[in-house]
């Protein structure tokens, strides 16, 4: 964790992205993409979700806290895959607001990429 600013916390600082940001109260998480590119589309999603609880948890909030969620995904007829792996995840009592689009990613090898803003 980086702090510059003390109104502004950085985690998971990488060469051009930090993995989340804090401010005041709010927690903003870049795009999360798989470790493992290899994996099918419900693997690569449930490694995603286990990257997101990892960065709440370091920034000191979990899941039951997260406002909105944006999940981009090559292929969009892949949805019931990701779904599995997200259904599997959420905390049904606690249900962030979910947007899911297609998009072409970065790398061609993931289908899936992930970011929220969560509550501290």
């Amino acid at each position: 964790m980086s702090q510059t600013n003390p109104d502004i916390q950085r985690f998971a600082e990488e060469h051009r992205l930090s993995g989340a940001v804090r401010h005041g109260n709010t927690l903003y998480l870049a795009g999360q993409v798989a470790d493992d590119p290899s994996l099918d589309t419900e693997g690569q999603t449930a490694d995603i979700l286990r990257q997101i609880d990892a960065l709440l948890e370091e920034a000191g909030t979990d899941k039951t806290r997260l406002l909105s969620v944006q999940i981009f995904m090559t292929d969009i007829s892949e949805i019931d895959s990701m779904n599995r792996a997200w259904d599997a995840w959420l905390d049904h009592a606690h249900k962030p607001a979910r947007a899911t689009v297609e998009a072409r990613l970065v790398n061609a090898d993931w289908s899936v990429e992930i970011t929220a803003i969560a509550a501290l």
